[in-house]
């Protein structure tokens, strides 16, 4: 029998409401997971995103995917200790992905802020060995401004192979149930060792009844993180992997908080 750890975290482009940046790399390190799934993962047009920092410094191999272009908003003046501003503060969202090809003025301000282009996406990082890997196209919805993808990653362990599955839905009001039924027929069959991890953007109860097979590794609320009141973050698995231990982790500056689960294979 093998313990594999599986972890999910959403991180907000690796800052926070104001945008400012949070510790992603001290997050991950302490998630200390075997297979780790990153969603809203953020890279500035013409450098590396923190992915490849995190990858190289904890000793993960990485599986990325670019589902979003846009512009990240620098760091906010009066900011102050809570994790954004609210309504009342003329809330500015720190980053924006664009419909359509990016042609906003030379100097990369909005407003007097500055900003960054990039792309925004998922990752898979593993620190098991990877035997191959794909990528499942789950299409744009209209309402949505990323193309929705699912990584499907096969690693080994102790007990032989294991299929990790991560991805970032789109949100219910975009329509996703379409894209729930495209990736449940695309997901591997139910009947072998396999973990389906990410931000959902959906709470459990309608999950499990677009999934059905899989169960949940991980109950609890995981946003937003200064008060969660729902679980967006899951971790599925099928009938072949046992869960030993499933949590949320309250560590990292996004605003969710990570979701890890301690797995185990006959």
């Amino acid at each position: 029998m093998t313990d594999v750890v599986i972890a999910s975290f959403n991180v907000h482009a690796g800052v926070d409401g104001w945008g400012r940046p949070h510790d992603v790399l001290a997050a991950c390190r302490s998630l200390d997971a075997d297979v780790l799934v990153l969603q809203e993962v953020w890279t500035p047009e013409g450098a590396d995103s923190v992915v490849a920092a995190v990858a190289a410094e904890l000793g993960y191999s990485v599986r990325t995917e670019v589902i979003g272009r846009g512009r990240l908003l620098g760091p906010r003046p009066g900011a102050d200790d809570r994790w954004g501003p609210g309504p009342g503060l003329g809330r500015l969202r720190t980053f924006r992905l664009q419909r359509r090809p990016d042609t906003a003025d030379p100097d990369r301000r909005i407003g007097s802020l500055p900003y960054e282009r990039g792309s925004w996406g998922v990752a898979v990082l593993s620190r098991l060995p990877v035997l191959g890997s794909s990528t499942l196209d789950l299409g744009k919805l209209p309402l949505d401004r990323a193309r929705r993808v699912a990584l499907v990653v096969q690693v080994e362990t102790g007990s032989g192979p294991l299929t990790v599955v991560g991805t970032h839905m789109s949100h219910l009001t975009d329509g996703s149930p379409l894209q729930f039924l495209r990736l449940r027929r695309a997901l591997p069959s139910a009947t072998g060792p396999a973990v389906l991890v990410g931000d959902m953007n959906i709470w459990g109860p309608p999950l499990s009844h677009f999934l059905p097979g899989w169960r949940r590794a991980v109950r609890g609320r995981t946003w937003p993180a200064w008060r969660p009141l729902a679980q967006p973050d899951h971790i599925l698995v099928t009938p072949a992997v046992g869960v030993v231990r499933g949590e949320v982790v309250r560590v990292g500056g996004s605003d969710h908080w990570p979701v890890r689960a301690r797995l185990t294979l006959d």
